[in-house]
């Protein structure tokens, strides 16, 4: 037997800073809903999260928060532990930077990188942003409101000299250039690419890559007196949790290089071009692709603190349900673009989508099975070409969808199942089963097995966005748990006709305020 492909997908490590957001959340739920799908389709899946907990910022919060360092990194990783629970996340790892694991990685990274010619010792003198843990140029800064300079993200700025060792970015100008030309695309969608090629086109400056005026970090092998700059530590956790530095380790030759890095467009730049670069320079592949999606905002308006407007993923999930939420926030806007979180379009979505459409069409066609069929799953008789139409459209949606998450179109992915799903309703409401019942049973029978048959499906391919309402609806069709992978669909295994049924229950209720 052939061993599985395999599929490594990565969330960014998220600051410990603060508390978990939407944003948070956002970012890690496309990472599950793609590794739940990898997984159904037959891969070995590597689905990774964590925490980075270095840097000047974090030694700042926790003295504010009257803290050690590492208490307080203990304190707001686990909120993020605690996020990844209550979401329902399938991650198979969680990685925090202060570990002895990746301590010893990101110090043999840099020993390669020293070998190879690319890291030297200098002096830095320069704009630093504490809150972006980044150097900018003159060139990138902004102006506030009273005239003082600013980062290009609004962040505060002090000027920094000291001495530091730098990584010879400028050496891989034309190496990033080719690399973002790959196909397939290594960074999407098609306007970051753009982006991030525009910033290389540009020339590159070489990249300082150790801080002496604190000290919470890696410290650099050979010169205690240096940490490592917080992007070469913290992004060197995707290569840690594949088994580096044993890149001969079983774990390394399977899931390096990683399929996906998934991000947020703020961090485009460290992930699409120093990762790359530090990977290049080591003599190691880069990641396949960078995937950097867009921000919502709440309601029209940007979210801020100052504005009170912070979308608590604790709290909406609350009030709406899980696999609700879930469900939207995939569903809702292009992934990839910015979107909008509004309460009303959320409530649209839940009853809409969910309560209308596969929610009724469920409980409707069960329920008949149920109440006509002796409660038990019909025998069907010849086909119509009605029926084969959409028994061969949920057929055909498997290949569709594998395309769409190819390139992480994932909105795209469940517009093609709802299609479906629509077309099924238009089916069972024009073959009208409830008054064929007395005149045609046998034709009744056929329609609510075919019926039953679409849904089975739909509930096989909706279990990476929705698993515990998926589940429900599979248990009502008494689909055994190994017989719930993606091997399972399409025409060769259909229905067993005779299968006792249970009573259903809805599973997706209207939201009503």
């Amino acid at each position: 037997m052939s061993a599985k492909p395999s599929f490594y997908i990565t969330t960014p490590i998220y600051y410990v800073n603060d508390i978990p957001h939407i944003g948070h959340a956002y970012t890690t739920l496309a990472c599950d809903f793609l590794a739940r799908f990898k997984r159904l389709d037959g891969f070995d899946v590597m689905f990774l999260t964590g925490t980075d907990e270095h840097g000047q910022k974090v030694e700042k919060s926790a003295a504010a928060a009257g803290k050690t360092p590492i208490e307080f990194c203990n304190q707001v990783s686990q909120r993020f532990r605690d996020l990844a629970e209550f979401m329902n996340f399938s991650n198979d790892d969680f990685i925090r930077t202060t570990e002895e694991r990746h301590k010893i990685a990101c110090q043999d990274l840099w020993v390669k990188l020293e070998e190879n010619g690319h890291i030297y010792l200098d002096k830095y003198a320069g704009w630093y942003s504490v809150r972006d843990e980044a150097f900018f140029g003159e060139n990138e800064l902004i102006e506030g409101e009273n005239g003082e300079k600013l980062a290009p993200t609004g962040a505060p700025i002090e000027w920094v000299e000291e001495e530091s060792y730098f990584f010879r970015l400028s050496a891989f100008e034309e190496k990033l250039l080719e690399f973002y030309e790959s196909l397939p695309p290594t960074v999407l969608p098609n306007s970051r690419k753009n982006e991030v090629k525009s910033f290389v086109e540009g020339g590159l400056r070489d990249l300082s890559v150790s801080r002496t005026s604190f000290n919470w970090g890696v410290p650099v092998p050979g010169n205690d007196k240096h940490i490592m700059y917080v992007w070469i530590d913290a992004l060197t956790n995707y290569m840690t949790a594949a088994g580096y530095p044993d890149r001969d380790g079983e774990k390394f030759k399977k899931f390096w290089p990683a399929d996906i890095h998934m991000v947020g467009k703020d961090i485009l730049r460290f992930h699409a071009l120093y990762w790359p670069a530090f990977l290049m320079g080591a003599g190691i592949e880069p990641a396949k692709r960078v995937f950097a999606h867009g921000w919502w905002t709440n309601e029209g308006q940007k979210i801020s603190k100052s504005l009170g407007n912070v979308i608590d993923p604790f709290q909406i999930v609350e009030e709406f349900g899980l696999d609700q939420v879930r469900y939207f926030l995939m569903r809702e806007v292009p992934f990839g673009n910015d979107g909008d979180f509004s309460r009303q379009s959320m409530i649209n979505r839940i009853n809409s989508d969910l309560a209308n459409d596969l929610g009724n069409l469920a409980q409707r066609s069960l329920s008949m099975i149920f109440k006509n069929c002796d409660g038990a799953m019909p025998s069907p008789g010849d086909l119509s070409d009605a029926d084969n139409a959409i028994l061969d459209a949920v057929d055909a949606l498997l290949p569709k969808i594998r395309e769409h998450i190819d390139i992480q179109a994932i909105n795209k992915s469940l517009e093609v199942i709802w299609k479906v799903v629509s077309d099924a309703n238009g089916y069972f409401a024009g073959e009208e089963p409830w008054s064929l019942k007395k005149t045609d049973p046998a034709r009744t029978a056929t329609v609510l097995y075919v019926t039953a048959e679409v849904i089975r499906q739909i509930g096989i391919l909706i279990q990476p966005i929705m698993p515990h309402s998926a589940e429900k609806l599979l248990d009502q069709l008494k689909i055994p748990s190994d017989e719930r992978g993606f091997g399972q669909l399409g025409g060769s295994h259909r229905l067993k006709s005779g299968m006792p049924m249970d009573k259903p229950e809805g599973v997706f209720p209207r939201f009503v305020e």
